[in-house]
């Protein structure tokens, strides 16, 4: 489907582009959010008229998106999670949960699709992401992700948190070699029982 760009959108083009995308992309979101119209002569003709008034409702969104750019920055983004041994995550932390941490810490509205997570982060540690407040203001976030204050503090300090498993390594190899003198001790009772 043909259609006039009444926004930049990212990967798609900018305000008045003609682009060619999919119908039902179009018809289910950019249309009904106003992102973009039909193309026809009518429609092109309405834009040209109206492209003054998008322009500036464009520009005054960027402005209010730079505006929000220090809090964003400046949030600390610190995520108490309970998980494994491993440090396996017993759940995920999802662009939904940074969008809502971002609210309530920074007092920010950002959608979860503004979240530029990639895939939702399954174990403890420290994440790059970025935070898409305009398709032109893009903000570089640290989030971490721990069980307590005390390794969040460790990960912000840049310690590198270890987990257990070389404790169950060591109770693993000590196990093996009870296990194996167990059946010896069994032989010599029988014998003892038989005599």
């Amino acid at each position: 489907m043909k259609i006039i760009l009444t926004e930049k959108i990212t990967h798609l083009g900018n305000i008045g582009d003609t682009v060619e995308v999919k119908t039902g992309f179009a018809r289910n979101y950019l249309l009904p959010n106003g992102k973009a119209m039909r193309w026809t002569r009518e429609n092109v003709a309405l834009f040209e008229a109206k492209k003054a008034e998008l322009t500036a409702r464009q520009e005054a969104a960027k402005a209010a998106a730079e505006a929000n750019v220090d809090a964003v920055k400046n949030a600390k983004l610190h995520m108490i999670r309970q998980a494994g041994d491993t440090g396996q995550l017993y759940g995920s932390v999802s662009t939904r949960d940074i969008a809502r941490m971002l609210k309530e810490i920074a007092n920010v509205n950002v959608e979860s699709s503004q979240v530029l997570l990639g895939s939702p982060i399954k174990s403890i540690g420290a994440f790059d992401t970025k935070i898409a407040l305009h398709p032109d203001v893009v903000v570089p976030v640290k989030v971490y992700v721990a069980q307590t204050q005390d390794e969040i503090d460790a990960l912000v300090a840049g310690k590198v948190l270890t987990f257990g498993t070389k404790k169950v390594e060591e109770e693993v190899a000590e196990e093996k070699p009870a296990a194996e003198e167990k059946p010896a001790e069994q032989p010599a009772e029988k014998a003892a029982d038989a005599e």
